[in-house]
């Protein structure tokens, strides 16, 4: 049997992105499968009463450019050269989001997935913006028009919503969430113990 890490998904985290760089050689390394899920992040602040890192730690002394050496010293070793700060944070992910399970039923979620966090965290492109989403998936050589019709379907509009919902009722309370198992862990710095846990699983 197969092991299978679950990856709580919102492309509007920057972690998010970050954790995806690295994951798939854990998978590799582990003989694992990822199986990511496309949750809301909002929807789960809203759920779970959790706030974003910068409104809930911002009036911390020093937590904050911490978390800045933090996340450089992730880069720094994993070589993540071509991660840059979205300059339109936060961005608005709803349609991106409804996109990627779109993506997914259209059969071409791992180039519509390459494309978009490209877009969003290494050129920096306004992703709420549905002509400038419009334009990268066409650019990716996707059929933009199909994927954005879609996002309207209510099925897809209910995938997202149901696929937040149980994550909260799992655990969940912010992006990148990691399930292995039953076993849940929160944050890119905790990729060393989702390896773990998939190597004895």
């Amino acid at each position: 049997m197969t092991k299978t890490v679950e990856f709580i998904f919102d492309f509007g985290s920057p972690n998010a992105y970050l954790a995806w760089q690295v994951l798939p050689e854990i998978a590799r390394r582990t003989g694992a499968e990822v199986e990511l899920v496309p949750c809301l992040l909002g929807g789960l602040f809203k759920i779970t009463g959790n706030q974003a890192p910068m409104v809930a730690f911002g009036g911390i002394q020093g937590k904050m450019a911490y978390e800045a050496k933090e996340t450089q010293r992730f880069i720094a070793r994993h070589g993540l050269s071509k991660f840059q700060f979205n300059p339109h944070f936060p961005v608005n992910t709803l349609l991106i989001m409804r996109g990627l399970v779109a993506a997914r039923r259209l059969g071409v979620e791992t180039p519509y997935l390459q494309a978009v966090l490209a877009a969003m965290w290494e050129d920096g492109r306004k992703m709420d913006d549905p002509e400038i989403v419009a334009e990268v998936l066409t650019q990716a050589g996707l059929d933009a028009k199909a994927i954005l019709e879609k996002t309207q379907d209510p099925e897809v509009k209910a995938e997202l919503m149901a696929n937040t919902e149980a994550a909260a009722a799992r655990g969940a309370f912010g992006i990148p969430t990691f399930f292995v198992g039953e076993e849940m862990f929160f944050g890119k710095e905790r990729l060393g113990q989702v390896e773990e846990e998939l190597s004895t699983a």
